[in-house]
């Protein structure tokens, strides 16, 4: 009988065993952590002058950075401007912005967005002053604003604003003309 009674107990409890992985690996899995919200910054841009026209607010997500670009009636000259990630975040010699320096350019690739052998990391889409001198324009890049390769690196990094347009091909900046304004993102 008490053989029988162990045989029962040793059943019993491999049945359970059993059932309890059976559960186990049946059950849903629990829901991934959510993910980072976007990391968020934002900087005054200022004309040649050093007065401020407007400002850039930038969102960093996981796999692109999304830029707006809001500047004031007044701020620039109607029409089509060439916007570019300079390589360093100085904006302190209002009148050409040279200490920017060139294009963010980790990789050593070519200018222009319809460039075969680009683009470079600094290049972006041209955003189009209205009439009054305003924009409102949102823009996307690879680029991130953290991390490897960022744009907030030791030395930062600057938005430039160019006079003209950027026509995404001519070396070594598309054509786009004088430094009008700058932002710098740190």
């Amino acid at each position: 009988m008490r053989r029988l009674l162990s045989a029962l107990a040793l059943g019993a409890s491999t049945m359970l065993a059993a059932q309890t992985a059976i559960a186990q690996t049946a059950a849903p899995e629990a829901p991934a952590a959510p993910a980072a919200a976007p990391q968020s910054f934002e900087s005054p841009i200022q004309n040649g002058k050093g007065e401020p026209i407007g400002k850039i607010v930038i969102r960093d997500g996981a796999s692109s950075l999304v830029m707006r670009v809001t500047i004031q009636p007044g701020g620039l000259p109607p029409g089509w401007h060439g916007i570019h990630f300079h390589a360093v975040g100085d904006c302190s010699d209002t009148e050409k912005f040279e200490k920017s320096k060139a294009h963010v350019n980790h990789d050593q690739s070519k200018h222009g967005l319809l460039n075969a052998e680009g683009p470079d990391e600094g290049d972006l889409p041209n955003v189009f002053a209205n009439a009054d001198g305003s924009v409102n324009a949102e823009v996307s890049s690879e680029t991130p604003l953290t991390g490897e390769g960022a744009l907030k690196d030791g030395d930062g990094s600057a938005l430039i604003i160019h006079a003209n347009e950027d026509d995404h091909s001519t070396q070594p900046i598309g054509g786009a003309g004088a430094r009008i304004a700058c932002a710098v993102i740190k």
